[in-house]
């Protein structure tokens, strides 16, 4: 899945994000960060070890972090510093480490002050059917990472896909500018479990659309005590290895350096120490099943 069409030869026209191209024949694309923002400093470090992995020549990597985590399961969990002061911080991320920035957007009007900011518009599983929400992003201008709900198979996607690409702004239709990407993270399995088909990222791709495989929400495991979701980090390497094989265009992951101290999603996160050891494997995997298609 390295050359310029899907497995049934439908042509996948790359993504622009900022100044990368995300998509067949185009360096491996990274979203990474923390899950939710808590502090400058915080930020900052976790940054300052993603752009040292970003001057890789074979890697483009994104900084994503949320400014509100607004899909809880406590109603008392910390949710982030809020859109105002989260966009100023993903902002000052931006312009001191000079990579592009994504987030979460919940609300429609949420879409046109983060299109000032971020790179990169994502849009939550939970509300990946939400057509208000996906037009309005669309409409900025800005591509849209739109994650697969953990409720949907990879072909109800397409009806995804042409609600984000009709509701793009003209000029970039008529030029033929992609904006939409499809991202995988599991699917429900019974009580307390999400499983990944692989299956599902070369259906998707099928839909024209350049494909990313989100590792580490991948191995979460939903409704656990006392209202907060658990999960397995130790399968996020395996799952992102298997992505690779498989063939994606691009990897999420969430990372932090005392992941126990995260108010969200702890469990599944890499800690960041171990980050960077992990992302040259993956990219040494990748460089050699690219090799197979030479």
């Amino acid at each position: 899945m390295t050359n310029n069409t899907s497995t049934d030869g439908t042509s996948i026209a790359p993504v622009a994000i900022g100044d990368y191209l995300c998509g067949p024949g185009q360096p491996l694309l990274l979203i990474a960060g923390p899950c939710v923002l808590q502090s400058r400093e915080l930020a900052f470090e976790i940054s300052e070890t993603l752009a040292k992995i970003n001057e890789r020549p074979d890697v483009q990597v994104v900084f994503k972090a949320s400014f509100d985590k607004a899909n809880r399961t406590s109603l008392s969990a910390k949710r982030g510093p809020g859109i105002e002061a989260g966009l100023r911080l993903l902002e000052a991320v931006a312009a001191d480490s000079g990579m592009p920035v994504t987030t979460d957007i919940h609300l429609p009007e949420q879409a046109a002050p983060v299109a000032e900011v971020c790179d990169l518009l994502q849009i939550p599983a939970f509300l990946a059917r939400q057509t208000d929400l996906l037009v309005a992003a669309s409409g900025t201008g800005r591509p849209v990472n739109v994650k697969k709900g953990q409720f949907m198979s990879p072909s109800d996607m397409r009806y995804v896909v042409d609600k984000v690409r009709g509701s793009q702004p003209d000029a970039d239709r008529e030029a033929g500018k992609a904006n939409v990407m499809a991202c995988e993270r599991g699917t429900f399995f019974g009580y307390g479990r999400l499983v990944n088909d692989m299956q599902s990222l070369p259906i998707m791709r099928n839909l024209g659309v350049p494909v990313v495989f989100d590792a580490t929400h991948s191995v979460q495991q939903p409704g656990g005590l006392g209202g907060a979701t658990g999960g397995n980090r130790e399968m996020v390497e395996p799952l992102a290895r298997a992505a690779v094989a498989i063939g994606c265009d691009a990897l999420f992951f969430e990372t932090h350096p005392d992941p126990a101290t995260s108010p969200s999603d702890g469990a599944n996160m890499i800690p960041l120490d171990e980050f960077p050891a992990a992302i040259e494997r993956l990219l040494r995997l990748r460089e050699t099943i690219e090799s197979l298609d030479d």
